[in-house]
């Protein structure tokens, strides 16, 4: 099978998940830190060059939940229970996002638990959120949609990582449809529902458009010193650091030969990584003209 962006989130979208309900069970609502933020080095913060940044900050916060840190004269920050996740940066000029381009092709959010993914599934049940997808990835349960400005988006729990198989260094990962009544099942009887994005909400990974797979791979091989975790043919790698499943995803489903970025266009203006392995800021440009920014430091 062909893998494209559909193909890749599963067929479930925003009709199906109206007409589903399920039982709800007992938990008690705590949660710790993502594995994923806990690994030498992690994705701290995602930069979106925006058209309309107001507009964008109303969507990220009414669906996706996140809250609005501060404005700082031409950029608005987001984030989740004071952690910046998400920047803003103003360009009423930028041209559209071009999908065949290299650039983003999601940003994904990674929830403290399943149950959180429940009531987010909840939450776009009863606002009529257009979802593009939900899929079961092994290893993770998750959900697509594409923000007004044509920015992919993932929200996601991971299945507790004792269950991941491994092959060697390779992972086992798929895509299949989501048990969405299991999902919903795992919200508490009685629990108030989505509330927004919850404390230890974070960027779990970052899936980019390239025009090469196997220079992105090496390229986050050498510069960030990422293990190759696992492979979709040849038109995806993922990547990771210490373990985790993947911190970045890239692909060539819509961009395969795509050159430099146009850096007059909207979308993606900079990853920033994470690195408890670095004591000084530095950038990093790849192949198509991303800007990857290390800082170091550890989550908290």
């Amino acid at each position: 099978m062909r893998l494209t962006r559909r193909t890749m989130m599963g067929a479930s979208g925003a009709l199906a998940l109206g007409a589903i309900t399920g039982a709800a069970r007992s938990e008690t609502r705590m949660s710790t830190l993502p594995f994923a933020a806990t690994t030498p080095v992690s994705v701290a913060r995602v930069g979106l060059k925006a058209r309309d940044a107001d507009k964008l900050a109303a969507y990220y916060s009414a669906v996706v939940g996140l809250e609005e840190l501060s404005r700082d004269g031409e950029t608005i920050t987001l984030g989740a229970a004071s952690r910046p996740l998400l920047v803003l940066e103003r360009d009423p000029a930028a041209k559209p996002d071009d999908p065949r381009s290299a650039g983003l092709f999601h940003t994904a959010f990674l929830l403290p638990s399943r149950a959180d993914l429940g009531r987010w599934i909840n939450h776009a049940i009863e606002n009529k959120i257009a979802v593009e997808g939900a899929s079961d990835h092994l290893v993770s349960e998750a959900a697509y949609l594409t923000d007004p400005e044509g920015n992919g988006i993932e929200i996601y729990a991971d299945r507790p990582r004792e269950t991941w198989k491994w092959n060697g260094p390779t992972v086992e990962m798929a895509t299949v449809r989501m048990d969405i009544p299991g999902v919903i099942g795992s919200v508490p009887s009685g629990d108030a529902g989505w509330k927004g994005a919850p404390e230890n909400t974070v960027v779990g990974h970052v899936h980019l458009r390239v025009g090469d797979p196997n220079q992105a791979e090496a390229w986050w091989n050498k510069e960030f010193g990422f293990d190759t975790v696992t492979k979709y043919g040849t038109q995806a790698v993922f990547l990771s650091s210490g373990g985790y499943h993947h911190h970045i995803g890239a692909n060539t489903w819509q961009s395969a030969g795509a050159g430099k970025r146009d850096a007059g266009r909207s979308g993606l203006s900079w990853v920033e990584m994470r690195s408890s392995e670095t004591t000084t800021p530095s950038t990093h440009i790849d192949p198509w003209g991303t800007v990857i920014r290390s800082v170091p430091g550890v989550p908290a």
